[in-house]
Formats: structure tokens, C-alpha cells, sequence
């Protein structure tokens, strides 16, 4: 609040672009506090913002869709609606809200009357089926209204990705199945029933494709019929926060909820002590936290505490506490959470040596990006899954919505090189946890099936993959 009181009174700044305009004719430089690398962050920021500002995080996203696809969906001539586009894919952010509406009569003014809602604004698209409109909160709608008959396709067309789209178009083809807009017919003109999505995919002569794993990276012709990762395969979760740092519940109350979520067990990592800010935990909290996890787990019968923490990665590369302190926790995960200016060079040596530490059992949001708000720090990520899955280190899946660290496109190399992957919610509060059903989102999209997820496995497991890494 300091700086934009000082920018605005020094500079007279109010807006972005004259920020920006600050920042490059030199007077922002010229204030204290701003120098050059100042400035560079600065810019490199508007920037982002600029490429970001109108996306959404996924789950904002959700949570904007729900009142449009029931507005459409209340419609008296809509039979059926539902999410397209790269909210049905699962996208980590989000542009417009596409909806696609089997009508059972005149799509034209079915899409008409919706864009006469209270407070859309009409963009394109008047007088067709398809429309797109603009709210005053920012959110963008693209509505594609169909005959109850194409619905099918015109879902999956609108659903995308375009990638997708075109490879399967082209296998149709080679089958003597034409796709023309939202129909398909034999190449004489006869028209072919496509009762789901599964019945075209058959048509293509693949098996059903999960609308998350519809993109780039995977080509239709090469899909393996393999079963996916479920939610219902999670057995616990690894990357928690209580009361003892900056979470907002106590470990009782995380233990309650993810019990009622169906899971064994819960691993409690709250931060450690370089982590000031976060409320990290002096050793003599470490012990006395253990006493009341043991303490709990006494009285939980089936289900399992286990003592985690989300130790610092220190600039040197060590770990946060000593060895002793570390070797008294069931399984530690190792983040970064300073100094993310470092060159590529040193922060990868950074997080390769704490590879090393045989104290390691997962490492943390690997890149530390913030979707939307923070790039990831500049790291040689390929050596730094290299060193893991040489080493027996799992790396986190962070279903954080602000992070989804790893990034879904690199999942596959991952699985290339046979790293462990853990899916951790980064829970700070009861309903964080459920955090972890994006993950297993994010998980799907990379290919990611179940025996490749460490806390898709029992405690036992977890437990004896951490002893192991200790062993070396």
C-alpha cells in the first residue's frame, strides 16, 4: 500500500499504462526504492497481467459457470445443456464459458432470448445459433445452440481442443465417416446416428477419450484404453497446514474432513521455522506438535496421522532443520519459498542438491509459479525429474487452483523418466483438501494412471517409500 500511495503521489500513476509509461521513460527508476531490476520486474509483471488479465483461474471459472448453464438450462425449449471448451477439458486457466443447448425448437431464438439476460452485453453473433456475450464482472459466454440431433457432436466439436478435433476428423475420415459441422454422414450422404460420445470415438475406431485428455499431447490414434486416475483412488493426502503454522483449522479438524472425504490418512507439513512469515515451527513446536498427533492417533482407530513437514529449501540447497529434528518426521517435502530471482543455473543446483538429502521425500511445487500472478522461477526442470527419479524423490502435483505445479503439459516426461508424482492439495483449511479432485484433474490430462501416485497407495506405503528414501 506504501508504493502505490507513492507512485500515485509522486508520479501521479492511476492506472496501468501509466505505470507502464513511468517505467519506461525513467521516472519510476528515478524514486527510491525502484532501481533498474526494480523497474525490469516491474514491466516483465504488467506484462503477464496484460497476457492474464482476461483468463480465469479454474475454479473461479466454475464457480462464474454454474448461474449461466442453469440460466440456459431453465430455458423452456432447452432439452439439455452442458459445459464445453476448456472448462469441460479441465483447462489450469480459463477464457470464455462455452456452453452448448440441445433445443427442441429454433436454436436461433433460444440463443436470442438468452442474450437478452440482465446484464449480458451481445458481442457477435446476432440474428445464429450461436452467440457470444459479455458481462459486466468480466466473464465471457459463447452459447452454441443445436437440434436436439446434433447435440452430440456439437459438444464434442465445442469441447475441443482444435488439435483434437482436426486428428479426429482425419481418423473418421480413414473409417469413410464425414464430419461436417455438427453431422456425420457416409461419405454418399447418408447420415450415421451417433447415439454418445463414445459412439463417435468408435466410429473413429478408438477407444472413448476423457474430455480432460482431449489436447495437443495426445494423439487420438495413440490413446491406450488403460484405466485413468480416479478420485476415488486417493488413499490420503501428503501436503497439509494446521493451526501450528498458517492453516486455519486444527489437525483434529483435518483429520475429521478428510475422513469424511474417504480417506486413511492425513500427512500434517506445516512449515518450518525459516518460513517466519508462514508461522513456521520452532523445534520445540516440532515436538510438542508430534506429542499431539501421537496423542490423536491414539484414538483414531483406522485412520493415521502422519508427521510431514513443508521444510525451506534454503539457498545452499540444505533443508530446513538439522538432521536430527528431520529424521524425527514420518516423511518430509522440500519447497522453495525465497530468493526466486535466482539464475536457472543456481536455483537448479539449489533443488538438486536437496535431492540428494536422503531426508527428502517429496519435493514441493516445483516451480513455484502462481497461475496468473507469478511465473515460475527459471529452473532446468528436465535435470531437477532426472535427479528425483534417479533418487526415489516423488514430485508434487500442487492442486493448489492458484498453482497446479507441475504443469500438466510436462506429465508425460515425468512419466518418461519414472518419476513418483504425490498429489497434494496444499491444504490450509478443511475445504482445501478438496483440493486434490483438481489435482487428480491436472493428473488425467498428463496420463497419469494410479500406480505412478505415491499418496494413491496405503500409509504403509507412503511410509515404507520414505524409509526407503532414507536408506538411500
Amino acid at each position: 500500500p506504501e508504493r502505490i500511495h507513492e507512485l500515485h503521489d509522486a508520479l501521479g500513476v492511476a492506472s496501468v499504462d501509466a505505470l507502464e509509461t513511468a517505467a519506461r521513460d525513467g521516472r519510476l527508476q528515478a524514486l527510491k526504492g525502484f532501481g533498474p531490476k526494480g523497474v525490469e520486474r516491474m514491466l516483465r509483471s504488467i506484462a503477464m497481467y496484460r497476457r492474464s488479465g482476461t483468463r480465469s483461474l479454474l475454479h473461479r471459472a466454475r464457480e462464474s459457470a454454474a448461474p449461466l448453464l442453469a440460466a440456459v438450462r431453465a430455458h423452456p425449449l432447452v432439452r439439455r445443456a452442458e459445459l464445453a471448451g476448456s472448462l469441460r477439458r479441465h483447462g489450469d486457466t480459463i477464457g470464455d464459458v462455452d456452453i452448448v443447448a440441445a433445443c427442441s425448437a429454433d436454436p436461433v431464438a433460444v440463443a436470442r432470448e438468452v442474450a437478452a439476460m440482465p446484464g449480458a452485453t451481445l458481442v457477435a453473433g446476432e440474428g445464429t445459433p450461436s452467440v457470444s456475450l459479455a458481462f459486466a464482472d468480466g466473464v465471457r459466454l459463447d452459447l452454441h445452440c443445436v437440434p436436439e440431433s446434433a447435440f452430440t457432436v456439437a459438444l464434442w466439436r465445442a469441447t475441443g481442443s482444435h488439435d483434437h478435433v482436426e486428428a479426429m476428423t482425419a481418423l473418421l475420415a480413414e473409417h469413410d465417416v464425414v464430419l461436417d459441422g455438427d453431422v456425420v454422414h457416409t461419405p454418399g450422404g447418408a447420415p450415421v446416428t451417433v447415439a454418445d460420445e463414445a459412439a463417435l470415438y468408435a466410429l473413429a475406431g478408438v477407444p472413448f477419450i476423457p474430455p480432460e485428455m482431449r489436447e495437443e499431447v495426445h494423439p487420438p490414434s495413440a490413446f491406450s484404453a488403460r484405466r485413468q486416475l480416479e478420485s476415488a483412488d486417493i488413499q490420503g493426502a501428503l501436503h497439509c497446514h494446521s493451526r501450528w503454522s498458517d492453516g486455519t483449522a486444527t489437525i483434529a479438524q483435518m483429520a475429521d474432513a478428510a475422513r469424511a472425504l474417504g480417506w486413511s490418512y492425513l500427512g500434517i507439513t506445516d512449515h518450518s521455522q525459516a518460513a517466519f512469515y508462514a508461522g513456521g515451527l520452532k523445534p520445540a513446536a516440532v515436538r510438542a506438535q508430534h506429542r499431539e498427533i501421537d496423542e490423536l492417533n491414539a484414538t483414531l482407530g483406522d485412520f493415521r496421522i502422519l508427521k510431514g513437514v513443508e521444510a525451506d529449501i534454503l539457498a545452499d540447497g540444505t533443508l530446513d532443520y538439522d538432521a536430527d529434528l528431520l529424521d524425527s518426521f514420518d516423511f518430509v517435502v522440500g519447497s522453495v519459498h525465497s530468493r526466486f530471482s535466482m539464475p536457472a543455473a543456481a536455483m537448479t543446483a539449489r533443488v538438486l542438491r536437496a535431492l540428494d538429502d536422503p531426508h527428502l521425500t517429496m519435493l514441493g511445487h516445483p516451480t513455484g509459479r502462481l497461475l496468473l500472478s507469478r511465473e515460475g522461477y527459471a529452473i532446468d526442470l528436465d535435470a531437477v525429474m532426472q535427479k528425483a527419479a534417479a533418487n526415489g524423490v516423488a514430485i508434487e502435483i500442487n492442486a493448489d487452483p492458484k498453482r497446479l505445479d507441475l504443469d500438466w503439459r510436462v506429465l508425460p516426461r515425468a512419466l518418461e523418466l519414472g518419476v513418483t508424482l504425490a498429489i497434494g492439495p496444499d491444504a490450509h483449511s478443511t475445504r482445501g483438501l478438496e483440493n486434490v479432485e483438481l489435482g487428480v484433474a491436472m493428473a488425467r490430462k498428463g496420463g497419469v494412471t494410479a500406480d505412478v501416485v505415491l499418496n494413491a497407495q496405503t500409509a504403509e506405503d507412503v511410509l515404507g517409500f520414505s524409509i526407503a528414501r532414507r536408506a538411500g
